[in-house]
Formats: structure tokens, sequence, C-alpha cells
């Protein structure tokens, strides 16, 4: 399975608000990490992230600076992002680094600066959530794979 295809749909599904609910970007960056890495809304999320979340979108699909190898990078990825919404780009890196073991200059690594990244992006509203699939399709997905255009939803 594309996993890397998958996380640009979900983003594009959440960026569509189908829910009927429109929310804050740190709400839209919280939601990417329940539905891709089951990191909990509630004050339970920090036990959710510091034990690496669940593997909700399971698959390749990553550009080999960002594929170690495993199924799990869209959970990374989604997990580094609400970890980031909720404590700030700095400490989601000292996090990733120091408890995540993830030197910057492994894929892992460099993974959650992208992750980081984005979250920074979509909080500071540099980057909206309709716009969000077409960036992550650009950096972060294998070229070649299989990333079918984004259906803008109206």
């Amino acid at each position: 399975m594309d996993a890397c295809a998958e996380l640009c749909s979900l983003l594009e599904r959440l960026a569509g608000a189908p829910d009927g609910h429109e929310r804050s970007p740190r709400g839209y960056l919280r939601e990417v990490g329940r539905q891709t890495a089951g990191i909990r809304l509630g004050p339970l999320w920090a036990w959710d992230a510091i034990r690496g979340g669940r593997n909700r979108l399971p698959g390749t699909g990553f550009a080999a600076p960002f594929d170690d190898s495993t199924r799990g990078q869209a959970r990374h990825f989604g997990g580094i992002v609400a970890v980031a919404a909720r404590i700030g780009p700095r400490l989601a890196r000292w996090g990733s680094i120091h408890i995540g073991r993830d030197r910057p200059d492994t894929p892992d690594g460099r993974l959650s600066d992208a992750a980081i990244e984005f979250a920074r992006l979509v909080t500071e509203g540099r980057l909206v959530p309709a716009d969000a699939a077409g960036w992550l399709r650009g950096r972060l997905c294998a070229p070649g794979a299989a990333h079918p255009p984004a259906e803008r939803l109206s």
C-alpha cells in the first residue's frame, strides 16, 4: 500500500471539513495525528505520543531521503505533526532527537524535520489545509509512485 498517497488523501479529506466543522490550524494538525498515528485528542495524547502511537496508515511510498524501509512513516509524520501542534516546533524537535532518538541525518530525523516544518507552516497560516496534500506530495512522496492529483473539495 502507498501510505504517502493515503496520507495525501487524508489531508485532502480533512481540508474539506467533511464533518461540517471548520478546524483551527492546530485542530487540523491534531486531527492529522489522530487519524495517522492514533494520537488522541484529549489529555492522554502525550501517553500515545511517547508510546509511538499506532500505525493507522501502514505502507511505503515515501521518497528515499525519508524512507527507513519500514511501513510506519505515515505514523511517524502524523505523530510528530500532532506533537508539534501541542508543544511547538522547538520542543517537538528536541523530543524527536532526545526521546525518539531520531538523529537529524537519518530518514526518521529528516521526516521529523519535515513534519515540524509542515506543522509550523500550517500554524503560521503560510500553508492552508487545502494546499497541504500538494505540499506533502511534492516534498515527501516517492516520485513515480501512485499519487493521483488532488481533487478539490468544494
